[in-house]
């Protein structure tokens, strides 16, 4: 069996609460991409399971991977038998664009049919949350206000289809615990699910990602990134999640490609 594990973006991104256990309390809207890996699943005929990957160099051991951890989890639970796996990896890790979370899921999903499991998506949505916080998201896969720690999904009626959105992530990996180093937690802000209701070309002066008052001061290339979408004529521009990649939001194809050379880029329109 073959699937698209797809990437993700964040419209707004408040956190507003560090929690006692020491995560945070965040607010934002996660909206899929038709960006994707490739991931294949089959029975294991030698009774051995296994785990390849092509595409781009992933940043963990094959036994950290996600899709890995999310065997091993549904062979715990209900004693899947082995399989042989293979991953295209096409989504850059620690981009904020969500792969290895949708990796993750994604295999969840195709165990279950491959396996004739008849689990519940409320099933598949709170083993998810043991893989990580954007897993659940992944399982209906549809946009999303996230809460709590991001694991608390609240569907949305909402779509940016007849947009076209252009993604360049350079070679710059930034990591949880320094995205949310310097971040000050407060209450009180508007949620992104309430701004998201105005016009898309009201966003930049209300719909914020917290996190680039302090990435952009350490990695100035993603603010300069940002500029350049909206030099370009994007309606919206943001950093996505904690990490470093940038999206903009235009009306029609602005083909940046030239513009981004010699970093990961991608530009699809929404239908």
């Amino acid at each position: 069996m073959i699937s698209f594990p797809n990437a993700k973006i964040n419209l707004g991104l408040n956190i507003t609460e560090k929690r006692p256990d020491g995560y945070h309390n965040i607010e934002t809207v996660l909206y899929p991409m038709p960006l994707c890996d490739i991931l294949e699943i089959n029975i294991a005929l030698d009774a051995q399971f296994s785990f390849d990957s092509s595409g781009l160099i992933m940043d963990c051991y094959s036994a950290d991977n996600l899709c890995v951890k999310a065997y091993y989890l549904m062979h715990q639970h209900f004693e899947v038998p082995p399989v042989k796996m293979w991953l295209h990896k096409i989504i850059p890790s620690g981009a904020g664009l969500g792969g290895g979370s949708a990796d993750a899921a994604f295999t969840l999903k195709m165990l279950n049919k491959i396996f004739n499991l008849k689990l519940e998506k409320t099933t598949l949505i709170e083993l998810a949350a043991n893989l990580g916080m954007d897993c659940p998201f992944f399982i209906e896969n549809l946009p999303a206000l996230a809460t709590s720690r991001g694991d608390m999904l609240t569907p949305l009626e909402f779509s940016l289809n007849g947009h076209t959105i252009c993604i360049a992530h350079p070679d710059i990996h930034i990591s949880t615990a320094e995205a949310y180093a310097e971040i000050i937690p407060y209450e009180g802000q508007i949620s992104p699910a309430t701004l998201i209701a105005f016009p898309a070309s009201s966003w930049k002066e209300m719909l914020e990602n917290q996190f680039e008052k302090t990435l952009f001061a350490t990695h100035p290339r993603l603010q300069s990134i940002k500029k350049t979408m909206y030099d370009s004529g994007a309606v919206y521009s943001s950093l996505t999640g904690s990490g470093s990649a940038v999206f903009g939001i235009f009306n029609s194809s602005p083909n940046l490609l030239s513009k981004f050379e010699g970093m990961f880029y991608w530009e699809g329109k929404l239908e």
